[in-house]
């Protein structure tokens, strides 16, 4: 499964409103896609609660991983966007 390191942009971190909008972009998407901090297993990013879970602050490296590239680009992109300015 392809994968790549993003930084987290949100203000406060992978948290309730970040962890939504990730976890619904996943469903709308239909890809597998996991996120991970720094080696511990990763989670569901179809799953706001599991997101949550990671403890990702603002400035975390998770690692993005998805089955197809263009659900990878996509959900990078939201955990490096600081999704509570929107």
């Amino acid at each position: 499964m392809p994968s790549t390191i993003v930084t987290v942009g949100s203000a406060v971190g992978l948290h309730a409103r970040p962890a939504t909008i990730i976890a619904e972009a996943v469903t709308e998407l239909g890809s597998t896609v996991t996120l991970a901090v720094d080696g511990e297993e990763p989670v569901d990013a179809g799953s706001a609660l599991l997101i949550m879970t990671l403890g990702a602050e603002k400035g975390t490296q998770v690692t993005v991983s998805a089955d197809d590239d263009a659900a990878l680009a996509k959900i990078a992109e939201l955990v490096a966007a600081d999704l509570d300015a929107e």
